[in-house]
């Protein structure tokens, strides 16, 4: 009997990462139709996000602002490349780093994905209040747990 209560943080309705994680694969699939009609997936268009608002960014500050690793990026930036949103270019001060142009077409591409956050914002059903404490509280945690580096003991 001294046992009970010993796993409640086991369980799975006491946890705070389920539901960010179930959240957050839900919003994702929820961008899906949307982001098809653009040829973009969600990685490609957070990633065209910074494009727009930058312009031109270095592989590592796009990485960072992101949260991404250079594996997972690559391919990618190869694809946007491909389909001509982008240019990568080889820093010529460090070639290690990529410097990331946005294009014309690539620009032009902004106006119609202006259409998708009302959407997405009414798929997720929160008045502006609860929004905005949403976005506080998810960077408030995410800017802890960078700064924890919390690791195994």
């Amino acid at each position: 009997m001294k046992d009970i209560g010993k796993y409640d943080s086991l369980k799975l309705e006491n946890q705070v990462c389920f539901p960010l994680y179930a959240c957050a694969k839900e919003i994702v699939s929820q961008y899906t139709p949307y982001l098809k009609k653009l040829g973009l997936t969600y990685t490609q268009y957070i990633v065209m996000m910074v494009m727009w608002e930058h312009e031109k960014v270095s592989s590592r500050e796009l990485a960072d602002k992101l949260h991404l690793d250079y594996g997972t990026l690559t391919p990618v930036l190869k694809k946007l490349e491909s389909t001509g949103y982008i240019t990568r270019q080889r820093d010529p001060e460090d070639e290690r780093l990529l410097i990331l142009n946005i294009t014309k077409k690539g620009t032009k591409l902004k106006d119609e994905a202006l259409k998708i956050p009302p959407c997405i914002a009414a798929c997720v059903g929160l008045n502006a209040e609860e929004f905005q404490l949403l976005y506080i509280l998810t960077y408030k945690a995410l800017s802890n747990m960078e700064n924890a580096k919390c690791k195994t003991k």
